[in-house]
């Protein structure tokens, strides 16, 4: 369905040689054009269905991350909010079927500036009045923030506010309301939108602060089957979850892009390793991936990419599988994201550092890559407060995440023996999870211990697909220097050991090193001209070439005598 996208000229367009404003522009039109290839129904959104995933998931969202957010926030979160309420409310249906065709942009407001990942305390409110509600920013701190809300970009935007419903003066917690934005030229009465200053070395988007004053939206606004029951919920905090149900989904679902880029930094660096050359001492030219320096970074990102793109798709069924308790489909999206996320900052860099000035680049992928990374790891929930509510839950026994058997390997035993480990040492404070030393002796293990659940999760997952044993060997020793301290205590693997260890698996691994990258299976996404020297050369005809008849003036040196 999809395969045209790495050649349509949309994305065969140097972005290193547009304007920033041009670039943005550029990724709004890539979002409609996926949008139209892959043609998705309410219905596959609702359900994330394999068509939805497909999406989600192609390579393409790995080129251009300012599309992607576009996305993330158009698909996922709004389309997906509201698509659960069209069977009570087809009056929503036009409104989707605009986001369908992409002919609105749907924007996701729901954290403001001065409470960041404490949305539940959102300050922006919407007052019942006898035709409709007033959404209002009551201070600066209350501004939303940062989704891209200017209407710069020749296309209308439409937003889900949270905001505070206030009936008769009482506060009836935190819901989502409808309210135009912009159209094609300028904002909507009311709503200001200011453009945040670049993210450097990033793609480039129009994210903004936007503020609401006391903007009028019908009764119709609010974001309900029942748009009459302006109730105070039982529980407010549970029904705010309720409210913000796509966001365990979008956890899972901003992962995947940066499995492929983990594969397309690994591809790039890989083939760059087998044409570049030195010449040493000899006289014939010596390719540097013969250096071990430079083979165990590429099979360290190598054997992650397909041990990743493996695992994937089994925890995206699972993340819609509606017989898993809702807080351990959540909690396994939690442990995926922190994998995924910690590899990709661990395996990218070292990549890139080792293609040398090359790796530096734009043109080369992985320098804006790894900058553009660093925004998923607060994207639908901070890495490190996910893994603290997550491990929180699980050492008070709250649910439990179903984990391979220790038995099954080095990395099973592992993961086991952290969560029991701080079981035992929670049951030893006295003041239990309140206590001063939960919040010193614990939590700092909290994202050690969920990457550990990720790294047993994938490596048995990889053994029941039958990954190759050198990448599952290489997998297993890369993680392994994330707490050799451990496998020295408990596995008898002194660092020596560790050592060779790894140098059996890469020993293993180099043989078959253009087979394994080939079957990352990411060539046809990657345009980054180092990958070959007759790729260079092409892109050495494209640049902007100085030439001029400037003569220079030489100052006249008298001679002494």
């Amino acid at each position: 369905m999809a395969d045209h996208l790495p050649h349509h000229p949309l994305f065969t367009t140097r972005l290193e040689f547009l304007p920033t404003d041009d670039r943005v522009s550029l990724s709004y039109q890539r979002a409609r054009l996926l949008m139209h290839t892959y043609n998705l129904s309410a219905f596959d959104v609702q359900v994330c269905s394999p068509k939805y995933w497909a999406m989600m998931t192609d390579p393409i969202m790995s080129l251009d991350t300012a599309m992607f957010t576009i996305l993330a926030a158009h698909v996922g979160l709004t389309i997906g909010t509201l698509s659960r309420h069209l069977h009570k409310r087809p009056d929503l249906r036009p409104l989707v079927n605009r986001l369908l065709r992409f002919d609105t942009v749907g924007i996701y407001l729901l954290t403001e500036r001065g409470h960041g990942l404490d949305a539940f305390n959102i300050e922006t409110t919407a007052t019942k009045t006898p035709d409709g509600f007033i959404i209002n920013t009551p201070r600066e701190e209350a501004c939303k923030f940062m989704p891209a809300s200017t209407p710069s970009f020749g296309i209308s935007k439409v937003a889900l506010v949270m905001a505070r419903l206030i009936v008769d003066g009482e506060d009836r917690g935190p819901r989502f309301f409808i309210v135009p934005v912009c159209n094609e030229h300028e904002m909507f009465e009311g709503v200001e939108s200011i453009r945040l200053g670049a993210r450097p070395g990033t793609c480039p988007l129009d994210f903004s602060i936007t503020r609401f004053n006391h903007v009028r939206v019908p009764f119709s606004a609010l974001v309900s089957s029942n748009i009459y029951d302006h109730s105070l919920p039982a529980s407010p905090l549970e029904k705010w979850w309720d409210e913000v149900w796509r966001i365990p989904l979008g956890t899972l679902a901003v992962t995947a892009p940066w499995i492929s880029s983990i594969k397309a930094a690994a591809f790039i660096a890989g083939r760059y390793s087998m044409h570049r050359s030195l010449v040493g001492k000899g006289v014939n030219p010596v390719p540097i991936i013969s250096f071990r320096t430079q083979q165990w970074p590429i099979a360290h990102a190598t054997a992650v990419g397909l041990v990743m793109s493996n695992w994937f798709p089994m925890v995206a069924k699972n993340g819609s599988d509606k017989s898993l308790d809702h807080r351990v489909r959540h909690g396994i999206a939690v442990i995926v994201k922190t994998t995924v996320c910690r590899h990709f900052q661990r395996c990218v860099p070292e990549v890139a550092e080792r293609c040398g000035a090359q790796g530096t680049f734009e043109h080369n992928y992985m320098a804006r890559i790894e900058n553009d990374g660093k925004g998923v790891i607060i994207a639908e929930g901070d890495i490190l407060t996910l893994c603290i509510r997550l491990f929180s839950e699980l050492l008070l026994q709250r649910y439990k995440i179903p984990l391979p058997d220790p038995s099954e390997s080095l990395l099973a035993r592992h993961a086991a023996s952290l969560l029991e480990e701080n079981i035992s040492l929670l049951n030893s404070l006295h003041g239990g999870h309140r206590s001063e030393s939960f919040n010193s002796l614990i939590l700092p293990q909290a994202e050690l211990t969920v990457e550990s659940m990720g790294h047993a999760l994938a490596y048995s997952a990889g053994l029941k697909s039958g990954l190759p044993k050198p990448i599952l060997d290489v997998y297993e020793c890369a993680v392994i220097r994330r707490d050799p301290a451990w496998y020295s205590e408990n596995a008898g693997l002194t660092r020596i050991l560790q050592r060779i260890r790894e140098d059996e698996a890469i020993t293993a691994t180099l043989p078959h090193l253009d087979t394994y990258l080939n079957n990352l299976a990411i060539e046809e996404y990657v345009s980054a001209p180092i990958v070959s020297d007759e790729a260079w050369k092409e892109y050495h005809d494209e640049m902007p070439v100085f030439t001029g008849h400037a003569i220079p003036i030489y100052d006249q040196v008298q001679a002494m005598l």
